[in-house]
């Protein structure tokens, strides 16, 4: 059997400086990402997305929070990430936090070399957005696009990439005939072309790469992208985290003011018992999440811990929007109420950075249980 490293002994509880960073992020998230304004984006007005990501960016300097200082970077850790991505779940944020900070920059902290450094350094100030160039549905484990390279150039097409739209540069991992090798493409050398996603927060685009120029980042770059596939995924249980946290907070408000036959909602058994139940999924998820991030920080147990957040938040997030769209009963159903920004949010990252059951397939393997390999 395979040999699992025993649970790491990490401190879950948040320091003071998470905390600060949460309250100052949450405050900046109120005034300047409203739902309406989310809402906005669903009907092409993305208007909100630049600024809100200039604001995190350069004014909190977020998106350098996991390149160590004498890169250019903060020298934060994944815990700071897991924060920041749970806020933005909160708010539905439009911004490529996931897809630049964290995901296209793990592959960038792999690399050497003036270019990697400098690249890394504009992408960690703000000054510049990245995007790995594969689908966002693609696990640590799935096979990677069919991209190649030949004299003139980088030639394939991926479709649904997530932060394409907003990525000044492009991490294209490429066949090679010993593996896969990692280029940066410019983005005005790729034709990216914005398709219609089910959370417009987070817009897939098709990358088409016709002979475009680019430049080496790794020879041998395969291992670098599925670590960067696996870190997204377990902080973006996060995110996922956030989204169920909103959903079952605005849910309990308003069943505590919403009144039938006389009596206010929240007071009926049958409620009660929906919400107690949704209180204790929600909180798993975020300890779940909390671990994971805690982990990779740490670099103990990441391979277990992003898997079972992974697997777990998703699921969580999508019953905790479910239920928010429901117990609102018919204002939940509007389009003026933000529920169904949430649970198109929780519906997409779902299938985000591989499903639950890939995750579950891949701890499967972990144990050497031989599900794991079936269940692909």
């Amino acid at each position: 059997m395979t040999t699992v490293p025993e649970a790491a002994d990490l401190d879950l509880l948040a320091t003071e400086t998470e905390n600060d960073l949460r309250t100052t992020l949450r405050d900046l998230l109120v005034a300047r990402c409203p739902s309406d304004a989310v809402a906005a984006v669903y009907d092409g007005d993305r208007s909100i997305v630049d600024p809100l990501w200039r604001a995190l960016a350069l004014e909190l300097g977020l998106a350098g929070l996991l390149v160590p200082e004498d890169r250019g970077g903060v020298g934060a850790s994944a815990r700071e990430a897991a924060v920041v991505l749970e806020e933005l779940g909160r708010a539905c944020a439009p911004v490529p936090f996931l897809t630049s900070a964290v995901v296209a920059t793990s592959v960038l902290l792999a690399a050497d070399g003036d270019v990697a450094s400098s690249e890394l350094a504009a992408v960690a100030s703000g000054e510049r957005t990245a995007a790995l160039v594969v689908p966002f549905s693609a696990s640590a484990e799935a096979a990677l696009p069919e991209v190649f390279e030949s004299t003139s150039g980088l030639t394939g097409s991926v479709r649904s990439v997530a932060g394409g739209l907003e990525a000044d540069l492009l991490v294209v991992p490429v066949r090679t005939a010993t593996g896969v090798s990692v280029h940066l493409v410019e983005r005005a050398a790729a034709t990216v072309t914005p398709v219609s996603s089910l959370d417009m927060s987070r817009q897939l685009a098709d990358v088409t790469l016709d002979d475009a120029a680019s430049t080496e980042l790794l020879a041998e770059g395969e291992a670098a992208v599925r670590s960067a596939l696996a870190v997204g995924a377990g902080l973006l249980a996060s995110e996922q985290a956030g989204v169920a946290a909103w959903c079952l907070a605005e849910t309990v408000a308003y069943l505590k003011v919403r009144k039938q036959f006389g009596r206010v909602v929240g007071g009926f058994q049958a409620l009660k018992h929906r919400l107690a139940d949704l209180y204790a999924e929600v909180n798993s998820a975020s300890a779940a999440a909390r671990y994971a991030a805690a982990a990779i920080a740490a670099g103990e147990d990441q391979a277990v811990s992003c898997r079972v957040a992974a697997a777990y938040c998703s699921d969580v997030a999508v019953h905790a929007a479910e239920e928010a769209v429901q117990l609102h009963g018919g204002i939940g159903m509007t389009w003026e109420h933000p529920a169904h920004l949430y649970l198109k949010k929780a519906k997409a990252d779902q299938i985000g950075l591989g499903t639950a059951g890939a995750h579950r397939a891949a701890l499967a393997d972990l144990v050497d249980l031989p599900l794991g390999r079936a269940a692909r």
